[in-house]
């Protein structure tokens, strides 16, 4: 029994000692963990606070680039804008020039039609005292008759009736003849006088667009990028844009090549963005391109709205505004077609006010006048009466539907300003520098001067010179008299005025030379 008791007394203890050990392990165990808990959550602390110093120095560096890729642009587009206010200036200054020149001449002309106005008026005195002259000696010549043929007084009274009725049907007869030609001159004379007054009131510039854009590159090795591994880049940028590029051993230049110039535009644009971005591959070349072209729709609109705006029109359609716009991007022969079209705008404004007619809707006609020519779809229409198909579709007024189907003769003119479209439109086409001919035309043109010239007796040689502005022709000393020379170079002159059309003014020069050539041997 005591046994039993001992054994439960030492199992006890045993126990109690076992608890106790195992709760000494257990915490030291325990706190060893803990300590290799907090040295991980350390480790973690450090490292996450090196990687939060990276990204902030990284995004601290991208936001310097950033801002000095932003500086750069600004820079750039500050320079664009100061050399655009420049050449502003530079033309603004020429055309002061210009109109001081021309100032003057008009002083000089005012001043020669004064004199010639005092030369007329003597020459008219002189011609009235000849005339009472002849009245007078022709009056004496009756008296004499009527004496020598000792007629009765009911003859000669009769007599004197039917050669005084004569008299009076001839004099009659005369100064209707000098009315109407009067008539004529001065109706002339005013026509000249408000087409030159518009003319003069309109500033025109030349533009001649191109079928080639030459896009200029920093240095050659990016014609490398542009072209791409095999040739893909190029192929990409022809496909998106369908422009073709010229690649060739021109420095530090790449020929875009369309008939299109809007997309001539779009290709010079993305060209020059993937050039800045320095990234060109297709799936990049896709993207740009179709962000240009938006950009492009949104130009569009902005230069039709701004051309509305600068001509004072209000109320058009929106899509006419568009295709005002697009008309910017297009030219005929050589001609830019909006600067054509706001040209004949502001010529028919002009004209319609010094005809008493609204000059308002005569600049609206005058600026829609070539719509058709910029159209979304291809059709069999000819450019005027589908500009008038437009025009009508779009609620214009039926005076400027009609003003723009007969500009070219296609429709029966109905209102008083379609005339003056038509004659506006000649106007801004036919000034010289205005169009660019086609080489045949032009070629045919010059020897047509020339064989005119040939016709006429006595001619030796006939030369246009200076592109078809003057003509000099060389007669022959032995047929031609100095006095004829004169007559010679009026009648030629009036010849190529009667049957020739060109553009401007052909002065004609006849020289006459009287060579002597003897050899002393």
């Amino acid at each position: 029994m005591d046994q039993t008791i001992l054994f439960v007394i030492i199992g006890g203890a045993s126990l109690l000692g076992g608890l106790l050990v195992g709760k000494l392990v257990f915490a030291r165990n325990t706190k060893k963990q803990v300590e290799e808990a907090e040295a991980q959550a350390a480790n973690i602390l450090k490292e996450t606070a090196l990687r939060a110093e990276t990204i902030r120095k990284e995004k601290q560096l991208e936001a310097k680039e950033h801002f000095i890729q932003l500086k750069s642009d600004y820079d750039r587009d500050l320079l664009e804008k100061n050399k655009k206010i420049g050449e502003s200036e530079n033309r603004i200054k020429q055309k002061e020039i210009t109109i001081n020149q021309k100032e003057a001449s008009i002083d000089k002309q005012v001043k020669e039609n004064e004199t010639i106005k005092d030369n007329l008026n003597r020459q008219t005195d002189l011609v009235n005292l000849k005339r009472s002259e002849l009245e007078k000696h022709q009056e004496e010549h009756i008296r004499r008759l009527e004496k020598i043929a000792n007629l009765s007084a009911d003859d000669a009274r009769q007599q004197l009736i039917e050669s005084l009725k004569h008299e009076a049907q001839t004099q009659a007869l005369v100064l209707q003849q000098e009315i109407i030609e009067d008539a004529k001159q001065k109706a002339n004379k005013e026509a000249r006088k408000i087409i030159i007054q518009s003319i003069q009131r309109t500033a025109a510039e030349v533009a001649i667009e191109n079928t080639v854009t030459v896009f200029n590159l920093e240095s050659d090795e990016m014609k490398g990028q542009i072209i791409g591994r095999e040739g893909r880049n190029i192929r990409a940028i022809e496909a998106a844009t369908g422009v073709d590029l010229i690649v060739d051993d021109t420095p530090e230049a790449i020929l875009l090549s369309s008939f299109d110039p809007l997309r001539r535009e779009i290709a010079r644009l993305s060209l020059q963005r993937l050039v800045t971005d320095g990234r060109i591959h297709p799936a990049r070349i896709e993207e740009v391109v179709e962000k240009t072209r938006r950009q492009l729709e949104d130009q569009i609109a902005e230069i039709g709205e701004r051309t509305v705006i600068e001509l004072g029109i209000h109320g058009l359609h929106k899509e006419l505004i568009r295709i005002i716009g697009k008309m910017r991007f297009r030219s005929s022969y050589g001609q830019n077609l909006l600067m054509h079209s706001r040209e004949t705008a502001n010529l028919c404004g002009i004209m319609a006010a010094e005809l008493g007619l609204n000059p308002k809707l005569a600049k609206r006609a005058g600026l829609l006048h070539d719509i058709g020519k910029v159209p979304d779809e291809e059709t069999e229409l000819s450019h005027a009466l589908l500009g008038a198909k437009l025009a009508e579709k779009y609620g214009e007024n039926p005076a400027v539907v009609n003003a723009i189907g007969a500009h070219h003769d296609e429709m029966e003119m109905q209102y008083v300003i379609s005339p003056i479209i038509q004659a506006c439109d000649a106007i801004s086409g036919a000034r010289p520098g205005a169009r660019r001919e086609i080489m045949q035309q032009y070629i045919q043109r010059i020897k047509d001067l020339e064989n005119l010239a040939m016709n006429y007796q006595g001619v030796e040689k006939a030369y246009a010179i200076q592109a078809g502005r003057e003509l000099r022709v060389i007669v022959e000393a032995e047929k031609v008299t100095d006095q004829t020379s004169d007559q010679l170079s009026f009648d030629i002159a009036q010849k190529i005025q009667t049957e020739m059309t060109y553009p401007g003014q052909i002065k004609v020069t006849v020289i006459r030379e009287k060579r002597a050539v003897n050899i002393a041997r």
